[in-house]
Protein backbone atom coordinates (compact mmCIF):
# COMPACT_ATOMS: atom_id res chain seq x y z
CA UNK A 1 0.00 0.00 0.00
CA UNK A 2 1.11 3.37 -0.88
CA UNK A 3 1.01 6.27 2.12
CA UNK A 4 1.53 9.14 0.29
CA UNK A 5 2.54 12.22 2.26
CA UNK A 6 5.12 14.62 0.99
CA UNK A 7 5.76 18.50 0.81
CA UNK A 8 5.45 17.88 -2.93
CA UNK A 9 2.13 16.77 -2.28
CA UNK A 10 1.03 19.63 -0.11
CA UNK A 11 2.13 22.26 -2.26
CA UNK A 12 -0.06 20.63 -5.07
CA UNK A 13 -2.97 21.18 -3.26
CA UNK A 14 -1.90 24.46 -1.87
CA UNK A 15 -1.76 25.70 -5.50
CA UNK A 16 -5.23 23.75 -6.01
CA UNK A 17 -6.55 26.20 -3.82
CA UNK A 18 -5.59 29.07 -4.92
CA UNK A 19 -7.06 28.11 -8.43
CA UNK A 20 -10.35 27.78 -7.27
CA UNK A 21 -10.33 30.56 -4.77
CA UNK A 22 -12.88 32.27 -6.77
CA UNK A 23 -15.51 29.37 -6.71
CA UNK A 24 -14.94 29.83 -2.84
CA UNK A 25 -16.13 33.14 -2.74
CA UNK A 26 -12.83 35.31 -2.61
CA UNK A 27 -12.23 38.21 -4.51
CA UNK A 28 -9.32 39.30 -6.83
CA UNK A 29 -8.16 41.11 -4.07
CA UNK A 30 -8.21 38.50 -1.70
CA UNK A 31 -6.58 36.08 -3.90
CA UNK A 32 -4.04 38.97 -3.86
CA UNK A 33 -3.82 38.61 -0.47
CA UNK A 34 -3.70 34.88 -0.06
CA UNK A 35 -0.77 34.16 -2.66
CA UNK A 36 1.32 36.99 -0.64
CA UNK A 37 0.76 35.07 2.54
CA UNK A 38 -2.19 33.36 3.62
CA UNK A 39 -3.78 33.74 7.10
CA UNK A 40 -3.75 31.44 9.31
CA UNK A 41 -6.29 29.87 11.78
CA UNK A 42 -4.89 26.82 12.58
CA UNK A 43 -1.46 24.86 13.56
CA UNK A 44 -1.09 22.80 10.84
CA UNK A 45 1.27 22.45 8.44
CA UNK A 46 -0.49 24.25 5.53
CA UNK A 47 -3.75 25.66 4.93
CA UNK A 48 -5.09 22.21 3.52
CA UNK A 49 -3.72 19.10 3.42
CA UNK A 50 -4.83 15.91 1.11
CA UNK A 51 -4.24 12.70 2.98
CA UNK A 52 -4.18 9.58 0.72
CA UNK A 53 -3.48 6.01 1.45
CA UNK A 54 -7.04 4.24 0.76
CA UNK A 55 -7.54 1.83 -1.92
CA UNK A 56 -11.87 2.36 -2.02
CA UNK A 57 -13.98 4.74 -1.55
CA UNK A 58 -14.01 6.32 1.91
CA UNK A 59 -17.36 6.45 3.48
CA UNK A 60 -16.47 7.68 7.14
CA UNK A 61 -14.18 9.85 9.08
CA UNK A 62 -13.86 11.76 12.37
CA UNK A 63 -11.84 13.66 14.33
CA UNK A 64 -10.52 11.82 17.56
CA UNK A 65 -12.18 13.99 20.58
CA UNK A 66 -8.74 15.35 21.57
CA UNK A 67 -8.11 17.45 17.99
CA UNK A 68 -4.61 15.63 17.82
CA UNK A 69 -5.83 12.40 15.06
CA UNK A 70 -8.37 10.88 13.16
CA UNK A 71 -9.68 8.29 11.49
CA UNK A 72 -11.22 7.38 8.13
CA UNK A 73 -12.68 3.52 6.62
CA UNK A 74 -15.05 2.35 3.95
CA UNK A 75 -14.62 0.28 0.96
CA UNK A 76 -11.19 -1.45 1.22
CA UNK A 77 -12.15 -2.67 4.92
CA UNK A 78 -9.26 -1.20 6.79
CA UNK A 79 -9.55 1.76 9.52
CA UNK A 80 -6.69 4.51 9.27
CA UNK A 81 -5.66 6.47 12.25
CA UNK A 82 -3.99 9.78 10.83
CA UNK A 83 -1.74 12.62 12.95
CA UNK A 84 -3.80 15.41 12.48
CA UNK A 85 -0.36 17.83 12.84
CA UNK A 86 3.18 17.36 11.67
CA UNK A 87 3.30 15.87 8.24
CA UNK A 88 -0.19 14.33 8.55
CA UNK A 89 0.96 10.85 8.16
CA UNK A 90 -0.56 7.61 8.56
CA UNK A 91 0.50 5.96 11.68
CA UNK A 92 -2.07 2.91 12.47
CA UNK A 93 -3.75 0.30 10.12
CA UNK A 94 -6.40 -1.66 11.88
CA UNK A 95 -8.67 -4.80 9.59
CA UNK A 96 -10.81 -7.28 10.68
CA UNK A 97 -14.00 -6.52 8.96
CA UNK A 98 -15.23 -9.04 5.74
CA UNK A 99 -17.24 -5.86 4.47
CA UNK A 100 -17.22 -2.01 3.87
CA UNK A 101 -16.76 -0.13 7.27
CA UNK A 102 -19.90 2.17 6.52
CA UNK A 103 -19.66 4.47 9.65
CA UNK A 104 -17.24 4.87 12.19
CA UNK A 105 -16.79 6.42 15.48
CA UNK A 106 -14.46 7.28 18.24
CA UNK A 107 -15.53 6.98 21.91
CA UNK A 108 -16.09 9.80 24.20
CA UNK A 109 -12.41 9.40 25.69
CA UNK A 110 -11.36 8.81 22.46
CA UNK A 111 -9.64 5.31 23.71
CA UNK A 112 -11.92 2.93 21.55
CA UNK A 113 -13.42 3.07 18.22
CA UNK A 114 -16.72 1.45 16.97
CA UNK A 115 -17.66 0.29 13.91
CA UNK A 116 -20.09 -1.28 11.19
CA UNK A 117 -19.61 -3.14 8.37
CA UNK A 118 -21.50 -4.89 5.56
CA UNK A 119 -20.57 -8.11 7.10
CA UNK A 120 -23.40 -7.84 8.94
CA UNK A 121 -21.30 -7.55 12.46
CA UNK A 122 -20.26 -4.56 14.32
CA UNK A 123 -16.44 -4.38 16.03
CA UNK A 124 -14.82 -2.60 18.53
CA UNK A 125 -11.60 -1.26 18.21
CA UNK A 126 -8.51 -0.55 21.22
CA UNK A 127 -5.93 2.58 19.85
CA UNK A 128 -3.33 1.67 22.17
CA UNK A 129 -3.06 -1.65 20.90
CA UNK A 130 -4.19 -1.64 17.35
CA UNK A 131 -6.51 -4.65 17.58
CA UNK A 132 -9.88 -5.82 17.86
CA UNK A 133 -11.54 -6.28 21.13
CA UNK A 134 -15.24 -7.12 20.74
CA UNK A 135 -17.13 -8.59 17.87
CA UNK A 136 -21.06 -7.80 17.84
CA UNK A 137 -23.09 -10.05 16.08
CA UNK A 138 -27.41 -10.11 16.03
CA UNK A 139 -28.35 -7.91 12.98
CA UNK A 140 -28.83 -10.13 9.96
CA UNK A 141 -27.95 -7.79 7.03
CA UNK A 142 -25.65 -5.00 6.30
CA UNK A 143 -25.21 -2.95 9.79
CA UNK A 144 -25.50 0.59 7.84
CA UNK A 145 -25.07 3.18 10.97
CA UNK A 146 -23.44 2.91 14.58
CA UNK A 147 -23.22 5.11 17.27
CA UNK A 148 -22.24 5.51 20.92
CA UNK A 149 -23.66 7.66 24.32
CA UNK A 150 -22.08 10.77 25.50
CA UNK A 151 -21.65 10.35 28.48
CA UNK A 152 -22.48 7.42 31.61
CA UNK A 153 -22.08 3.45 30.97
CA UNK A 154 -21.06 3.59 26.89
CA UNK A 155 -24.00 2.19 25.23
CA UNK A 156 -23.90 1.78 21.50
CA UNK A 157 -26.89 1.86 19.26
CA UNK A 158 -26.93 0.50 15.34
CA UNK A 159 -29.31 0.50 12.81
CA UNK A 160 -29.58 -1.86 9.60
CA UNK A 161 -30.84 -3.50 6.42
CA UNK A 162 -32.55 -6.18 8.70
CA UNK A 163 -35.46 -3.50 9.32
CA UNK A 164 -33.92 -3.00 13.52
CA UNK A 165 -32.55 -0.69 15.60
CA UNK A 166 -30.54 -2.54 18.21
CA UNK A 167 -28.80 -1.62 21.76
CA UNK A 168 -25.56 -3.26 22.71
CA UNK A 169 -23.87 -3.06 26.22
CA UNK A 170 -19.68 -3.12 25.27
CA UNK A 171 -18.94 -5.25 27.98
CA UNK A 172 -21.53 -7.79 26.60
CA UNK A 173 -21.66 -9.68 22.91
CA UNK A 174 -25.27 -9.42 22.17
CA UNK A 175 -27.66 -7.03 22.24
CA UNK A 176 -29.32 -6.02 24.86
CA UNK A 177 -32.55 -4.30 23.34
CA UNK A 178 -34.36 -4.38 19.77
CA UNK A 179 -36.87 -2.00 18.50
CA UNK A 180 -38.61 -2.97 15.44
CA UNK A 181 -39.22 -0.61 12.68
CA UNK A 182 -41.23 -0.99 9.40
CA UNK A 183 -38.68 0.33 7.09
CA UNK A 184 -34.47 -0.32 6.34
CA UNK A 185 -32.57 1.97 9.05
CA UNK A 186 -29.96 4.04 7.60
CA UNK A 187 -28.94 6.69 10.42
CA UNK A 188 -29.29 6.26 14.22
CA UNK A 189 -28.00 8.35 17.56
CA UNK A 190 -28.49 8.70 20.98
CA UNK A 191 -30.19 12.00 22.55
CA UNK A 192 -27.67 13.35 24.88
CA UNK A 193 -28.29 11.50 28.04
CA UNK A 194 -28.60 8.45 26.28
CA UNK A 195 -32.26 6.90 27.21
CA UNK A 196 -34.23 7.85 23.48
CA UNK A 197 -32.28 6.89 20.51
CA UNK A 198 -33.15 8.66 16.91
CA UNK A 199 -33.32 6.44 14.09
CA UNK A 200 -33.91 7.77 10.48
CA UNK A 201 -34.50 5.65 7.57
CA UNK A 202 -35.48 4.74 4.00
CA UNK A 203 -39.55 5.36 4.86
CA UNK A 204 -38.15 9.62 4.72
CA UNK A 205 -39.08 9.82 8.34
CA UNK A 206 -37.02 10.45 11.75
CA UNK A 207 -38.04 8.80 15.06
CA UNK A 208 -37.35 9.20 18.81
CA UNK A 209 -37.56 5.85 20.67
CA UNK A 210 -37.83 5.41 24.15
CA UNK A 211 -35.86 3.10 25.16
CA UNK A 212 -37.32 2.25 28.70
CA UNK A 213 -40.60 1.87 27.09
CA UNK A 214 -39.40 0.49 23.87
CA UNK A 215 -41.96 2.87 21.95
CA UNK A 216 -41.93 5.85 19.38
CA UNK A 217 -42.32 9.40 21.38
CA UNK A 218 -42.08 11.19 18.27
CA UNK A 219 -42.67 10.53 14.57
CA UNK A 220 -40.66 13.54 12.91
CA UNK A 221 -41.83 13.83 9.65
CA UNK A 222 -40.80 16.49 6.34
CA UNK A 223 -37.81 14.89 4.61
CA UNK A 224 -39.11 13.72 1.12
CA UNK A 225 -36.92 11.02 0.93
CA UNK A 226 -34.13 8.40 2.71
CA UNK A 227 -32.93 9.81 5.71
CA UNK A 228 -29.04 9.28 5.29
CA UNK A 229 -27.19 11.04 8.09
CA UNK A 230 -28.21 12.12 11.85
CA UNK A 231 -26.02 14.85 14.05
CA UNK A 232 -27.10 15.28 17.36
CA UNK A 233 -26.22 19.05 18.72
CA UNK A 234 -23.42 19.85 20.62
CA UNK A 235 -25.52 20.95 23.72
CA UNK A 236 -28.02 17.84 22.85
CA UNK A 237 -31.20 20.12 22.22
CA UNK A 238 -31.31 19.64 18.40
CA UNK A 239 -30.72 16.55 15.45
CA UNK A 240 -29.45 18.01 11.99
CA UNK A 241 -30.65 15.35 9.58
CA UNK A 242 -29.29 15.01 5.79
CA UNK A 243 -31.90 13.45 3.17
CA UNK A 244 -31.66 12.39 -0.53
CA UNK A 245 -33.96 15.37 -0.70
CA UNK A 246 -31.87 17.24 -0.88
CA UNK A 247 -32.06 19.18 2.20
CA UNK A 248 -30.64 19.08 5.85
CA UNK A 249 -33.32 19.87 7.96
CA UNK A 250 -32.69 21.15 12.34
CA UNK A 251 -35.24 19.48 14.37
CA UNK A 252 -35.81 20.55 18.16
CA UNK A 253 -35.77 17.01 20.53
CA UNK A 254 -36.59 18.90 23.47
CA UNK A 255 -39.81 17.60 25.71
CA UNK A 256 -42.97 19.45 25.57
CA UNK A 257 -42.10 21.68 22.61
CA UNK A 258 -45.14 23.26 21.01
CA UNK A 259 -46.02 22.79 17.75
CA UNK A 260 -43.69 22.10 14.96
CA UNK A 261 -39.98 20.36 15.89
CA UNK A 262 -38.53 21.56 12.08
CA UNK A 263 -36.77 24.54 13.01
CA UNK A 264 -34.79 25.33 10.06
CA UNK A 265 -34.15 23.73 6.32
CA UNK A 266 -30.75 24.00 4.73
CA UNK A 267 -30.63 23.67 0.96
CA UNK A 268 -27.29 23.94 -1.85
CA UNK A 269 -25.56 20.56 -1.16
CA UNK A 270 -26.32 17.23 -3.94
CA UNK A 271 -27.38 13.59 -3.77
CA UNK A 272 -27.28 11.17 -7.06
CA UNK A 273 -27.66 8.32 -8.51
CA UNK A 274 -25.26 6.70 -6.31
CA UNK A 275 -27.50 7.02 -2.98
CA UNK A 276 -24.52 6.95 -0.77
CA UNK A 277 -25.41 7.22 2.91
CA UNK A 278 -24.16 10.99 3.05
CA UNK A 279 -23.52 12.34 6.41
CA UNK A 280 -23.57 15.80 8.47
CA UNK A 281 -21.93 17.30 11.21
CA UNK A 282 -21.65 20.36 13.40
CA UNK A 283 -19.04 22.94 14.67
CA UNK A 284 -18.26 22.56 18.10
CA UNK A 285 -20.59 25.54 19.41
CA UNK A 286 -23.50 24.72 17.26
CA UNK A 287 -23.23 27.84 15.31
CA UNK A 288 -22.12 25.62 11.60
CA UNK A 289 -23.14 22.72 10.12
CA UNK A 290 -21.49 20.60 7.58
CA UNK A 291 -22.79 17.76 5.19
CA UNK A 292 -21.71 15.18 2.59
CA UNK A 293 -22.78 16.17 -1.22
CA UNK A 294 -22.80 14.24 -4.16
CA UNK A 295 -21.70 17.10 -6.31
CA UNK A 296 -18.30 16.68 -5.05
CA UNK A 297 -18.23 19.93 -3.02
CA UNK A 298 -17.83 20.74 0.98
CA UNK A 299 -20.88 22.74 1.52
CA UNK A 300 -20.41 25.03 5.43
CA UNK A 301 -23.89 27.03 6.63
CA UNK A 302 -24.25 28.86 9.43
CA UNK A 303 -26.97 27.80 11.67
CA UNK A 304 -28.82 31.52 12.38
CA UNK A 305 -28.91 32.65 8.73
CA UNK A 306 -28.70 29.50 6.81
CA UNK A 307 -26.47 30.86 4.38
CA UNK A 308 -23.80 28.90 3.16
CA UNK A 309 -20.02 30.17 4.36
CA UNK A 310 -18.09 27.61 2.34
CA UNK A 311 -18.53 25.83 -0.60
CA UNK A 312 -14.78 23.85 -0.89
CA UNK A 313 -13.76 22.70 -3.61
CA UNK A 314 -10.95 19.53 -4.22
CA UNK A 315 -12.87 16.41 -4.05
CA UNK A 316 -13.21 14.23 -7.61
CA UNK A 317 -16.09 11.81 -6.08
CA UNK A 318 -18.92 12.25 -3.73
CA UNK A 319 -18.22 13.55 -0.28
CA UNK A 320 -19.18 10.90 2.22
CA UNK A 321 -19.09 12.59 5.43
CA UNK A 322 -17.50 15.38 7.27
CA UNK A 323 -16.62 16.29 10.80
CA UNK A 324 -15.52 20.23 12.59
CA UNK A 325 -12.37 19.62 14.76
CA UNK A 326 -13.17 20.24 18.81
CA UNK A 327 -9.80 21.93 19.15
CA UNK A 328 -9.33 24.47 16.30
CA UNK A 329 -11.56 25.80 13.06
CA UNK A 330 -10.74 22.43 11.13
CA UNK A 331 -12.99 20.85 8.61
CA UNK A 332 -12.07 17.08 7.60
CA UNK A 333 -14.10 15.36 4.59
CA UNK A 334 -13.79 11.77 2.99
CA UNK A 335 -14.81 11.13 -0.47
CA UNK A 336 -15.14 8.13 -3.03
CA UNK A 337 -12.00 9.19 -4.44
CA UNK A 338 -10.29 7.55 -1.72
CA UNK A 339 -9.00 10.80 -0.20
CA UNK A 340 -9.34 13.12 2.69
CA UNK A 341 -8.69 16.72 2.85
CA UNK A 342 -8.04 18.54 6.19
CA UNK A 343 -8.35 22.40 5.86
CA UNK A 344 -8.45 25.48 7.81
CA UNK A 345 -11.79 27.59 8.10
CA UNK A 346 -12.25 30.92 9.30
CA UNK A 347 -12.52 31.15 13.12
Amino acid sequence: MSLKRSSSNMVAVQELKRAKTDLMGYTNRDKALMESGVRRTSNLMAPILLLEGHQGEIYTTEFHPKGEMLLSSGYDRQIFIWNVYGESENIMVMSGHTGAILEAHFNTDGSQIFTCSTDKTLAMWDIVTSQRIRRLKGHSNFVNTVHGTRRGMQMLCSGADDRTVRLWDTRKKLSVNTLEASYQVTSVTFNDIGDQIISGGIDNSIKVWDIRKQEILHHLKGHADTITGISLSPDGSYILSNSMDNTCRIWDIRPYVPGERCVKIFQGHQHNFEKNLLRCAWSPDGSKISSGSADRFVYIWDTTSRRILYKLPGHSGSVNDVDFSSKEPLILSGSSDKTLYLGEIED
